[in-house]
């Protein structure tokens, strides 16, 4: 299993929009195969993305998904700083 946590700051004159791309992103990651959890989670103006995968391969998959490579596309300009995604495995 491959978990990754993505965190996410909107500006904040664009959290309802930054949402709605989010959400999105969420309800079509969730219709993958190899996708276990993809729970969002936010904050004010951060937002989190905690996901498990399967396996690499399905995750390859996913960094491909034309929606999600819209939506990094388009997110550029409506966050405050760089999105951060850490790759992690279990230890506990």
């Amino acid at each position: 299993m491959i978990s990754i946590t993505a965190i996410f700051k909107s500006k904040p004159e664009n959290i309802e929009q930054f949402q709605s791309m989010l959400n999105h992103l969420v309800t079509e990651t969730r219709k993958e195969a190899a996708c276990v959890r993809y729970d969002l989670h936010a904050s004010e103006n951060i937002f989190i993305i905690w996901e498990e995968w399967k396996d690499q391969s399905g995750l390859d998959i996913h960094n491909n998904q034309p929606y999600l490579l819209d939506f990094v596309a388009k997110s550029e300009t409506l966050v405050a700083v760089p999105i951060l995604v850490y790759k992690t495995v279990q230890i506990l």
